[in-house]
């Protein structure tokens, strides 16, 4: 798993909603293919390029348990999104473990402080791109998809330059989930 875009500098405090929307308007700034798209959590907007999980559902991993199976498309939809950003939770983990400077306060200046956020990100990328080390099947998979979609698109494509909900993507969410979750019985019924 590497890093695709960074943005460091903003205050905690700051709505990540505010941050993403800085983040795609920027000259150079995060770029989202249309028809593709990122996994975000409830605090931002279900709408193209940004695919949220359901409100008012369980979500947190730790609200499952053998004995809790989803009995709805939105629950199993949840579920597996929530494992899937954890992965990205695991990767700031790794992160702050690896550079011990990013575990403590810092009393640099805030440039100072951004340059080396950016620093660390890049020589994490740096170590799995070049020292790789052993890898999965599974993380040379990643590796690979990652390599033919980098956070550049080609001039004539066309790309996501607002975060606004759309009743197209609550629709292509609520349809993933149901063929997720219909899939996910099928398998279980046997």
């Amino acid at each position: 798993m590497q890093f695709i875009y960074v943005l460091p500098g903003w205050e905690g405090s700051a709505a990540d909603s505010r941050v993403l929307r800085d983040a795609i308007s920027r000259r150079n700034g995060f770029v989202v293919p249309r028809g593709s798209y990122y996994l975000v959590d409830a605090g931002y907007t279900n709408g193209d390029g940004f695919l949220a999980p359901f409100r008012g559902q369980r979500y947190h991993l730790n609200d499952w348990s053998e004995r809790h199976q989803p009995t709805t498309a939105e629950e199993f939809f949840n579920i597996r999104h929530a494992s899937a950003r954890n992965i990205i939770e695991r990767l700031l983990g790794l992160l702050k473990s690896r550079w011990g400077i990013l575990r403590s306060p810092s009393y640099y200046p805030i440039k100072i402080q951004n340059r080396i956020i950016m620093a660390c990100c890049l020589l994490h990328n740096f170590i799995r791109q070049e020292m790789g080390g052993y890898q999965s099947d599974e993380e040379i998979l990643e590796d690979e998809s990652e390599r033919e979609h980098p956070n550049s698109v080609d001039e004539d494509e066309e790309i996501v330059t607002t975060i606004e909900p759309s009743n197209e993507w609550t629709t292509f969410r609520q349809n993933l989930a149901v063929n997720m979750f219909n899939t996910w019985r099928a398998r279980h019924a046997r």
